[in-house]
């Protein structure tokens, strides 16, 4: 599927001057939906100028138009002139430039305290950093330990949404298969907690607030709390009497 030269800078464009969906742009640049939302915020490609892809006979305004009235819609590129070949993605370490350099500690301290299931290889291959940088700030003796903050990579423009999401799918089919090799119940079933009959030692009977005590019953020594004694009863015959009783013993002192 074709792909716009410049994605982010294309849905910068998109965002800006058009009422597509984030789903419409996403599909469009081959970007996640929450790198769209990112971009609506000004959390993501701050400082990127917006391609227009009509100018470069990507799109036609009619194709905005069609799209724009129907969000279930996906935008379909215009038939380019030249054939452009895909862009493989590249082997080795990844280039960050020089103006995010300062930013890969704040981005591996985020990586390390949210995706701990992440190897130190991939969270060097998302932000491109190296092995002992991330020792280094995950046993706070790196030289700047003081100001590092956690920072979304991705917010830091460092890696894509997709290529983080695919890191973590990676990383927790992973430990499913090093847990169930070594007899461990799944993570989530380890993580849950026990039931009420479990911790409490006691068998709670469906619709009724009568439970079932064990003999290590903390409270079974407690006695009930005696019923309150039922109040008395007044008529109208008997209040006015005693009133009246009351008034002619007055009158008679």
């Amino acid at each position: 599927m074709s792909r716009p030269l410049m994605p982010k800078a294309t849905a910068v464009w998109l965002v800006d001057n058009t009422s597509l969906t984030f789903d419409q742009v996403a599909e469009f640049c081959g970007l996640h939906v929450l790198e769209i939302k990112g971009i609506a915020d000004g959390d993501v490609a701050q400082g990127i100028k917006g391609m227009d892809p009509v100018s470069n006979g990507q799109l036609n305004r009619q194709e905005i138009e069609r799209c724009q009235q129907d969000p279930s819609a996906r935008l379909v590129f215009l038939k380019s002139k030249y054939d452009v070949p895909e862009q493989k993605p590249r082997k080795g370490p990844r280039y960050t430039p020089l103006s995010r350099r300062q930013d890969r500690p704040d981005a591996t301290a985020w990586l390390l305290r949210n995706h701990a299931e992440l190897t130190d290889a991939q969270v060097g291959k998302l932000v491109g950093t190296t092995k002992p940088t991330i020792q280094s700030i995950r046993d706070r003796t790196h030289w700047n330990s003081s100001n590092i903050k956690p920072v979304d990579p991705v917010t830091l423009s460092l890696c894509s949404q997709v290529e983080l999401d695919a890191a973590v799918q990676k990383a927790a089919d992973r430990v499913a298969k090093e847990r169930k090799k070594a007899g461990l119940p799944p993570l989530e079933q380890a993580n849950t907690l026990r039931s009420a009959e479990e911790t409490t030692g006691y068998a709670a009977i469906a619709g009724s607030t009568v439970v079932e005590e064990t003999s290590d019953d903390p409270f079974a020594n407690l006695q009930a709390a005696p019923e309150k004694e039922e109040e008395q009863k007044y008529d109208a015959a008997s209040v006015f009497s005693n009133l009246k009783g009351k008034a002619e013993g007055e009158d008679g002192a």
